[in-house]
């Protein structure tokens, strides 16, 4: 049931062919997939499967498949609670048309990216993210005070920078001898693949990362924090959105 993650090297892709190779309880797998599974504190896709014939399924979340051997890039496909009636005609083995919801996609992608220039705004260890289509949320490991200005005239600056977003990729090996690239306290490097992918954003930032992202910085456009507050004793967390 292995997927093919095409979104790992071309995250504009909206929509794919693909083969569905086994439903289960956790949903629907397919062959390849543009529908990225939650994780990494990016939010899962949602979208639609297709048949030829045109028959329509909703899929509301796309999560990491569970089961023996199962790789960080194997996803299933979860359909919207009220679509039981149209499962039984996608079965093993059945031709679709993966396609996901890009305008939330899009603002997955550039809120990602942005959570990225706050790793380079505030050069913090990060204690926990969400992405979501409406906000990005970081909590840093860090006592000292933060200024709501100061983050919002970096993060325009380097917004209007107009940086290119690219990856490249590592061994399994050579991340585990670069430790100092990793920021994320409660997340892990998405290893397990024998590489690692790494998000380079020009002369800002460089993290193994396996989310979405947008290809330049001046994509992600106007933003705003709306929450800055201290979580805990050692922790302080800011919410972004769009302005």
């Amino acid at each position: 049931m292995t997927t093919r993650a095409l979104f790992r090297d071309d995250a504009y892709l909206t929509q794919c062919d693909a083969t569905i190779t086994a439903m289960d309880e956790q949903g629907i797998h397919l062959d390849q997939t543009v529908f990225y599974p939650l994780g990494g504190g990016q939010a899962g896709d949602a979208g639609t499967l297709t048949l030829a014939d045109g028959t329509r399924l909703v899929i509301a979340d796309t999560r990491k498949a569970k089961f023996e051997g199962a790789t960080p890039d194997d996803a299933v496909h979860v359909p919207a609670p009220d679509q039981d009636a149209l499962l039984a005609r996608f079965q093993p083995g059945a031709r679709v048309t993966a396609a996901i919801d890009w305008e939330r996609r899009y603002r997955h992608m550039r809120l990602h990216t942005a959570s990225h220039l706050i790793c380079a705004v505030l050069p913090y260890p990060v204690d926990g993210c969400s992405i979501t289509s409406e906000y990005a949320r970081l909590d840093l490991a860090t006592v000292e005070p933060i200024e709501r200005e100061m983050i919002e005239k970096r993060l325009a600056e380097l917004v209007g920078g107009a940086h290119g977003v690219s990856t490249q990729w590592i061994t399994d090996e050579e991340m585990e001898q670069r430790p100092d690239l990793v920021r994320t306290m409660s997340v892990k490097p998405p290893m397990g693949l024998g590489r690692v992918r790494l998000l380079r954003i020009e002369n800002v930032d460089l993290q193994p990362c396996g989310g979405t992202h947008v290809r330049n910085t001046q994509e992600i456009g106007a933003l705003r924090v709306a929450k800055l507050e201290k979580k805990s004793a050692r922790t302080r967390r800011i919410v972004l959105e769009f302005a």
